[in-house]
């Protein structure tokens, strides 16, 4: 049996944001594309999409008219080769709401809730693509054994592209960066 025969054959050859265009929201849902290659996810557990959904809805009361939060939906890095990531959380500017692709000069902030398979790629690839791109925030939600959601925030340096460390949270964020909000995770 070849891979062929197991998927189709779109997903063993690099893709254009051109054809990525071209595809039905069906087709783009539950995938992301890392260097014109598709990338499926597999569907999140109910605590991941809980935490994703009340950091965005906090998000989006604290972050006034200019900003909204919303959750998985393409954010296009790069053109060439293609990279286009689903952050679980992402806080957006407001007038590009009907803007596609959105752009990471679009974005504020990407959160990330890790799950199990996907702690590498949470931790250390996406968190370097979101800097190289210039996005100025980074969240990081470890589920931690103790059910109490550890929040670890980075802050872009501009002149490296790297994100440096900012504080963890257990549970409560209280934040006054990018702007002021007290987050209660806990109650998941």
């Amino acid at each position: 049996m070849t891979a062929e025969m197991v998927a189709p054959a779109w997903m063993h050859e690099q893709i254009t944001a051109e054809e990525y265009e071209s595809w039905s929201e069906e087709q783009c849902a539950g995938i992301e594309i890392v260097d014109g290659m598709v990338v499926v996810s597999p569907s999140a557990s109910k605590r991941h999409n809980r935490l994703a959904r009340l950091l965005a809805n906090a998000l989006d009361a604290a972050a006034g008219p200019d900003w909204n939060a919303d959750t998985d939906f393409d954010v296009r890095l790069q053109d060439v080769p293609l990279t286009n990531r689903r952050p679980d959380v992402i806080v957006y500017r407001a007038d590009t709401i009907d803007i596609t692709p959105t752009r990471p000069e679009h974005v504020l902030l990407v959160a990330e809730v890790v799950s199990p398979g996907s702690e590498t790629t949470d931790r250390i690839v996406k968190a370097d693509q979101y800097a190289k791109a210039g996005i100025g925030f980074y969240w990081r939600i470890e589920q931690a054994a103790t059910g109490t959601p550890l929040v670890y925030t980075y802050l872009l340096d501009p002149a490296t592209r790297t994100y440096r460390e900012g504080d963890v949270f257990a549970g409560t964020l209280k934040i006054t960066a990018p702007f002021a909000a007290e987050i209660d995770l806990g109650r998941v």
